[in-house]
């Protein structure tokens, strides 16, 4: 196939959409669409309690991450923040990310990175209730080991 015969022909050269603005503010329903939103939440499901497990005692944001999970299951989080929320907690439970999570010393640096971002935009909706839930949830990992 030539390049004239484009695979994707509602992406211009670049590989951006017609009317592709990348000065335009970012429209938050695009981003949080229910489908990635849902996608996430299964994810998160499946995999952050056996995650959380294994690296509490590795990962110097382990409190922060299970206050975030503790915050997203929060019927009273906005459903924005819970839908940033899941995102940065799929990703954290993903085992393939920027830095692989098994390389000592930096395995972890890219999914601190994402939940120091993730606080900075929605950390004022974590309530003390949900790090209060973190902390009890830490030390039963701990006693459990």
């Amino acid at each position: 196939m030539s390049a004239a015969e484009n695979a994707s022909p509602d992406l211009d050269d670049a590989g951006l959409g017609a009317g592709f603005d990348p000065r335009a503010p970012i429209d938050p329903s695009r981003a949080l669409a229910p489908a990635v939103v849902r996608l996430n939440e299964q994810r998160v499901a499946r995999g952050f309690w056996p995650k959380i497990r294994k690296a509490v005692a590795r990962v110097p944001f382990a409190a922060d991450a299970l206050a975030v999970w503790y915050c997203a299951s929060d019927d009273e989080t906005p459903s924005a923040a819970k839908g940033m929320m899941l995102a940065a907690l799929a990703y954290f439970v993903l085992p393939t990310d920027a830095v692989p999570d098994f390389i000592p010393m930096l395995g972890y640096t890219d999914d601190a990175a994402v939940f120091a971002a993730l606080l900075s935009v929605v950390g004022r909706n974590l309530k003390p209730r949900h790090r209060d839930a973190a902390r009890r949830a830490i030390l039963r990992i701990r006693d459990a080991d």
